[in-house]
Order: C-alpha cells, then sequence, then structure tokens
C-alpha cells in the first residue's frame, strides 16, 4: 500500500492481539511488519463486521479466484474492474473499498455478498490445476498496481538518461576504425563486398548512436586493432 500511495488499511478480525501487536512493533519503529511502511500500520484500523468496515464507501469491490465453489455473482477481470473502481475514485467524497480474503480460504460466499463488483487476476491454468490462488501479499500489489499504472499523482518519475548524440565526426571516426580491423583482420580479403566503405558506414550509426556508445565501440576496435597486429608483429 505504502508503495502505491494507498493508506487506509482496515482489518476485520476477530483476533485482536496479533493485530495490535504488530500496530505496537511498528510504533516502537521496528521493522518486523511493514518495512518501510509503519504509517500505514500505524493509522490502520480494526473492525468487528465487514458490514462496519465498509459501512462509508459507495463501492465495494471483492477479490476472489475462480475455482471450485459456485459464485452466483458476475466476475470480472481485474484490466476490466480497475477503471470502474479508479473512476469511482475520481469522484468527490466518494469511497472504494477493496476486499480481500484470508489467503487459506479468501472470502465467503456471505463476505462476497456485500460487494457490489467481484473481479480476478488472470492466472495461467496449468493442465491438472485444481484450484488457482495467489499469495495475498502478491495479489494485492497486482491490484493495487493496476490501479495507478495508468498514472498516479506523486509518483516518482523514472530518471531520464541525457547523452550527448554521436556526432558526424564520431561516426566517421568509427567507420575508419571498422575498416581498419576489417582490412588487418584479413576479413575485407575473404568477404570483400561485407567490408565496403558505405555498408560499413551504415553500420557505425547504428553501432554509435550515442557520443558514450561511439567511444565505447571505439576503444573496443582499437583493442582488437593493437592485439592483430602484436600477433602479426
Amino acid at each position: 500500500m505504502q508503495d502505491f500511495g494507498f493508506r487506509d488499511l482496515r482489518i476485520v478480525n476477530d483476533y485482536a492481539a496479533p493485530f495490535e501487536a504488530a500496530q505496537l512493533e511498528d510504533s516502537q519503529l521496528t521493522v518486523k511488519s511493514a518495512v518501510g511502511a509503519a504509517s500505514v500500520m500505524a493509522e490502520a484500523r480494526r473492525f468487528s463486521s465487514l458490514a462496519e468496515a465498509v459501512a462509508d464507501c459507495t463501492l465495494v469491490a471483492g477479490t476472489t479466484a475462480i475455482g471450485e465453489r459456485d459464485i452466483r455473482q458476475d466476475v470480472v477481470s481485474l484490466q476490466q474492474a480497475a477503471p470502474l473502481m479508479f473512476g469511482e475514485l475520481q469522484k468527490d467524497g466518494l469511497r472504494v473499498a477493496l476486499l480481500f480474503g484470508s489467503e487459506k480460504t479468501g472470502l465467503t460466499k456471505e463476505q462476497l455478498s456485500y460487494c457490489s463488483l467481484l473481479t480476478t487476476i488472470p492466472m495461467f491454468a496449468p493442465e491438472a490445476a485444481r484450484h488457482l490462488s495467489m499469495n495475498l501479499g502478491q495479489a494485492v500489489a497486482v491490484c493495487l498496481y493496476e490501479l495507478t499504472r495508468e498514472g498516479f499523482e506523486g509518483a516518482k518519475e523514472l530518471p531520464v538518461l541525457h547523452e550527448a548524440a554521436a556526432t558526424a565526426e564520431d561516426r566517421e571516426r568509427l567507420t575508419q576504425l571498422l575498416l581498419d580491423v576489417l582490412h588487418a583482420t584479413g576479413y575485407s580479403r575473404r568477404f570483400p563486398a561485407n567490408a565496403s566503405e558505405p555498408l560499413v558506414r551504415q553500420l557505425a550509426l547504428q553501432l554509435g548512436v550515442s557520443h558514450r556508445e561511439a567511444m565505447t565501440w571505439m576503444g573496443v576496435l582499437k583493442q582488437v586493432l593493437w592485439r592483430e597486429r602484436q600477433d602479426v608483429g
């Protein structure tokens, strides 16, 4: 949740002790429960019932694996459900609940009845597979990624690599070095059609797109040329 910018974690759990212990750990700046996301855990709320947990939500989306049980509600793929949830989130004052069940059993039929939308993560089905399911943490990550992949305010931008383009001089120097290597190794004598200067110049255009790439290739070719001349000498 921290990685994708979500903060409102609600837990429906009859067992208070483990939840309270996890919150205590994070309040003491330990990292056992939520590495790098202590604030999400500290602000999490525990509810005694699902109805109470989703009472203020206008859309409740339940997640389910496609298994052997009979589900009487329509289930749409995550790719179809994400725009519906995202659209609801864009409306002022509206709140969406994305509901996950226990890792072992998933959501019960009663819990699914609280959902206005059911969604599933499409998965590969081997021939002998009885029931397809996902690790709970992985499922949460996939769903939150799908909600944010079209763009998310506050997302960390990928660094832009600014490289100087190779100049015509760079490419000509690279061309001449390539020709020197082809002559020194005898390649141009064996395959003259492949070693014509116009063709080699076109190859140089592909090798040295940036100045750094051109310099790297020139360094490699100089080493090849030096080694070839050492062997001949």
